[in-house]
């Protein structure tokens, strides 16, 4: 009852392959005295990215949104760095007029 249980490791059920032997090859680089023929159609162009007002403002509200989560996480940490200094400053002084009251 107190003696823990190791349990065995289950062996592969149905047929198992031997791992596959690869032999190495050897690459020839093909050797070509003529040059590739030069491209006859220009290169396209990437259109140029095209900011609509409906864009500008998703822009412009996704980054103010940002901005405000950004504010409100740092706003709270320097909140919870303040009262955690002022509860330690209490407690100094709490600690401090204890000891010297003899």
């Amino acid at each position: 009852m107190f003696r823990p249980k190791i349990p065995t490791m289950p062996q592969p059920t149905g047929l198992v392959t031997p791992p596959a032997i690869i032999e190495p090859t050897t690459v020839t680089p093909a050797v070509s005295t003529t040059p590739p023929p030069a491209s006859q159609t220009p290169a396209a162009s990437r259109a140029a990215v095209q900011l609509t007002p409906g864009t500008v403002l998703a822009l412009v509200g996704g980054g103010t949104a940002v901005v405000l989560v950004v504010g409100a996480v740092l706003v709270s940490m320097l909140l919870a760095v303040a009262l955690t200094a002022t509860s330690v400053a209490v407690c100094a002084v709490v600690t401090r007029s204890l000891l010297t009251r003899r």
